[in-house]
């Protein structure tokens, strides 16, 4: 999305406010000091699969309303997805009114959140989960519901009185980098001055990057997670797209994720309908080893056990929660075949083996173990586990061994590389 302009107010007046708020605060932190986001937020996130539908009338199982999200929190609970980590049930765009209220506040829609989203936070509160909500930098939100420019103080207070546990804040209509820029340093703190942990979820470095390079140390010290890249789709193509992108930028993101703030390559699609089985492992596997944001964007209500045990595998979910909190890279790229890894806490790495071929069969793949994890990951010798497609425990390897393995079209294989003298401690 672009910047779009669709308000003449001038610059200054939010320049100066945001000085102020600088100097005030006194601020010297490198990074966004709210205590949230140790290990990358896990949730569920409405937009790709029900996006804007407003039609409650005609579709009132799959329209942006109360009785989605409440259907939504009853399952995260009951079908075990709280218990492995996915806490966070977060509202995108389309719940507002057209118009402010009579305050200026953000409102909900009366028709389709009759109890506003103060009775919906307590509803999910009561189980156990928190709240995530949306709104923009800009004018308008991307859909055309109020913006937040001119009125983030209020917005964040506004919020915060809901109840509200992460915000999502879009970058539509902005009428000029330096709205946009100062607007997301503002919002940043105006919400940690409300006195409630909320974390912050920017699309700052994405509207940036058709305009020149994101100061990520800049990101960083206001945000708890931020997207780089397009909005996901459920396409392999889309999937791809992060992948590449992921990769051919990785020396100027990946350093700068860890603990309190998270590259966010956007939703899993994973339960939907455009990947195939090994593409859906693909995105999990990828996501761990990336660190990323674990935001499922699909319906519980409908979702295959195959896709639903993915989702829940606690043994790759335990990768992307490391808590050493460093983010993997691609390693190298090769026939066809890439190799990503990620160090994790322990001594122990994680790396998958990704077939990019479309066509064929299954691909055999060598590892020289030597070459993996800057030569310690598995010196002098390591347990090799293979968490996905399926597991399997594949032993002791020395440091000068191989590690050969097959892939599928699309798919990935990924292990889990534990230090041999770690394991016999345990």
């Amino acid at each position: 999305m672009k910047l779009r302009s669709r308000d003449q107010r001038p610059g200054w007046v939010l320049m100066f406010h945001f000085l102020v708020l600088v100097l005030c605060e006194i601020l010297v932190a490198r990074a966004l000091d709210n205590g949230l986001a140790r290990t990358p937020t896990m949730g569920w996130l409405h937009w790709e699969r029900f996006l804007c539908n407003l039609n409650c009338k005609e579709e009132p199982d799959s329209c942006i309303s109360e009785q989605l999200f409440m259907q939504m929190a009853e399952l995260m609970v009951s079908d075990g997805w709280k218990d492995v980590g996915y806490e966070y049930l977060c509202i995108d765009d389309c719940w507002m009114a057209p118009q402010r209220d009579s305050e200026n506040r953000l409102q909900a829609d009366p028709q389709r959140f009759p109890g506003g989203i103060r009775r919906l936070a307590n509803y999910v509160h009561s189980k156990g989960l928190k709240l995530g909500i949306y709104a923009d930098v800009g004018n308008k939100t991307c859909a055309g519901f109020p913006g937040s420019f001119g009125h983030y103080d209020l917005d964040a207070q506004t919020f915060a009185d809901w109840g509200v546990d992460l915000l999502k804040f879009d970058g539509c209509y902005c009428d000029s980098i330096n709205h946009l820029e100062n607007g997301y340093k503002y919002m940043s703190l105006a919400l940690n001055r409300t006195g409630r942990s909320i974390v912050y979820s920017c699309e700052w470095p994405l509207y940036l990057w058709p305009f020149h390079k994101p100061n990520y140390t800049d990101i960083r010290q206001y945000c708890n997670h931020w997207r780089n890249f397009d909005d996901v789709s459920d396409s392999w193509q889309s999937i791809n797209d992060i992948l590449d992108w992921t990769s051919s930028r990785q020396e100027e993101i990946v350093d700068v994720a860890g603990p309190g703030g998270w590259n966010d390559p956007d939703m899993l699609v994973i339960g939907n309908f455009g990947l195939s089985w090994d593409q859906q492992v693909t995105q999990m596997a990828l996501w761990a080893i990336m660190a990323a944001p674990l935001l499922m964007s699909n319906d519980l209500r409908q979702i295959s056990p195959q896709a639903k045990a993915l989702l829940q595998n606690k043994d790759v979910i335990a990768i992307n929660q490391d808590p050493l909190g460093k983010q993997g890279y691609c390693l190298r790229k090769e026939d066809n075949t890439e190799v990503w890894e990620r160090p994790l806490s322990n001594l122990a790495w994680a790396v998958a083996v990704r077939n990019l071929q479309e066509i064929g069969g299954p691909r055999s793949y060598t590892i020289t173990i030597v070459s993996l994890g800057h030569g310690v990951a598995c010196n002098p010798g390591c347990f090799i586990t293979q968490l996905l497609p399926v597991k399997k425990e594949l032993g002791f390897y020395e440091w000068t061994s191989s590690l050969k393995t097959q892939i599928n079209p699309t798919g990935t294989v990924l292990f889990r590389l534990e230090a041999a003298t770690i394991v016999q401690k345990n």
